[in-house]
């Protein structure tokens, strides 16, 4: 299949004495990963463009992420734009990105059509789902781990996708959409439905249900887990939509629309959790207190990231039936998350405190990774690294410069003990800015972590395994 790329190329000219004049051409190194448009990828009833970006370090066996751009968008310019996290992450944990973009002159996908709705019916899903199965053929995908996520279109494409290809998509996270079917107009030319924009489409959670399986009759496995973001003040896509995609959720998974966890990850966010109460729930809701149609904002993808399984760590199939025996947690201030290695992508080696030692004061640092409670944490709320249930990662003495030594103390709310985990792998302190560095970028045991001007060098880069 043609390939459209920019190719750098370079040569060098050699002067030669004149009997023996001859032209020496050297070729440069290939130039780095780029967004490609793809042609002849199969099947595409509306004439959609493809894109891909394939990392350098690809995996042997990669995710794939579809991610779908904004009405009046384009497949470069959320690439390049609001969902640039996506691709930083790609680059760090070599998953695929295919963008898929529309060229009818609205510039919105089609989630109002009779033909958009229906698996197979002739619109643009099915290019869609073509750009899946060529990327899935040419890059070895793991086909368990195939993704979809999508802004305000497409994040209401994503709902679509999801419905109408269960048995495809793993999970997907939403930003500012509407349940599926929502927006149906029943005609191909008229793509604005100003009822469900507005909130005024209610309905049960089996109404909604029973909606997204008309889309694929018949099907009866498994559907997506998936994760919904919200603005509480959004008048573009009204907020009563959030609470519309939950109920929808909640039923293809059978699940209660009672959450088994609630918290708030930042102050402005309510997260709730259904199903189960782990960082890969079933179905997720993150209502933004004070926020309009403006999603995503600054370090959401990163929660996406994880959610989808993007960061390496797949989720298991939701669940069937609802749970009959989870009882909801009781919220507090920092509930945390379950534990997780910390792993130092130049060293390869685990943070750790030494000994298992519960000392406070007790500097971290790397040692092999081995599974014991001194290397197991938990990433909270309150944006705390937590150790043993009751430490946490601390920069000495409220340490803002060169060199502080990261320790672990008695938890408390203090911003020292706070820490942003980034998309970039990179961990860095709320309060000084710095991040976890393994000092003079040692990669041997004991190596002590200190803070350091972030600098995006591999000992400044950690990975979260479970």
């Amino acid at each position: 299949m043609p390939v459209k790329r920019l190719l750098r190329l370079g040569a060098v000219v050699a002067a030669m004495p004149l009997l023996a004049m001859a032209m020496l051409m050297v070729a440069q190194p290939a130039a780095a990963a780029s967004l490609t448009q793809v042609t002849g990828f199969g099947n595409n009833p509306s004439g959609l463009n493809m894109y891909i970006y394939v990392p350098d370090n690809v995996g042997p066996r990669p995710a794939l992420l579809v991610l779908i751009h904004y009405c009046g968008g384009s497949a470069p310019a959320i690439f390049n734009g609001n969902g640039r996290d996506y691709v930083t992450a790609a680059n760090r944990y070599g998953y695929v990105i295919v963008l898929p973009e529309v060229t009818r002159s609205s510039k919105c996908f089609d989630v109002y059509s009779p033909q958009g709705l229906r698996r197979g019916g002739g619109s643009d899903s099915d290019g869609i789902i073509s750009m899946v199965n060529y990327a899935k053929q040419r890059h070895n995908v793991d086909p368990g781990r195939v993704y979809v996520s999508g802004f305000s279109s497409g994040a209401m494409m994503t709902n679509v996708m999801a419905a109408q290809y269960p048995d495809v998509f793993a999970a997907g996270s939403s930003f500012s959409g509407v349940p599926a079917t929502c927006f149906a107009t029943g005609s191909s030319t008229n793509t604005w439905n100003s009822q469900c924009a507005g909130g005024q489409l209610t309905r049960t959670a089996q109404q909604w249900g029973d909606a997204a399986r008309a889309m694929y009759p018949g099907y009866s496995g498994r559907y997506p887990r998936m994760q919904f973001w919200h603005g509480a003040t959004d008048t573009t896509l009204s907020y009563v939509n959030f609470g519309e995609e939950i109920k929808q959720w909640t039923n293809l998974n059978g699940l209660s629309q009672t959450p088994v966890f609630t918290d708030r990850p930042q102050s402005n966010w309510t997260r709730t959790r259904y199903g189960d109460s782990g960082t890969q729930a079933a179905v997720e809701g993150i209502s933004i207190s004070g926020v309009g149609h403006e999603l995503p904002q600054a370090g959401q993808i990163a929660y996406a990231i994880s959610f989808l399984g993007l960061d390496g760590t797949p989720g298991t199939p939701p669940p069937t039936s609802p749970p009959t025996s989870t009882p909801t947690p009781t919220p507090t201030s920092n509930p945390p998350t379950s534990g997780v290695a910390i792993v130092g992508d130049q060293s390869g080696r685990c943070l750790q405190v030494p000994n298992a030692s519960t000392t406070n004061g007790v500097q971290t640092q790397l040692w092999d990774c081995n599974g014991s409670t001194g290397q197991r944490w938990t990433h909270t709320s309150g944006r705390q690294l937590m150790v043993y249930g009751n430490k946490c990662l601390d920069a000495n003495g409220a340490g803002t410069s060169n060199g502080t030594a990261v320790i672990i103390w008695d938890c408390h709310a203090g911003t020292n003990q706070q820490w942003n985990v980034n998309a970039n792998g990179s961990i860095s302190g709320v309060q000084s800015g710095l991040c976890l560095d393994a000092n003079a970028a040692g990669t041997g045991n004991g190596t002590k972590i200190i803070l350091w001007s972030c600098n995006g060098q591999p000992n400044q880069r950690w990975t979260m395994r479970g």
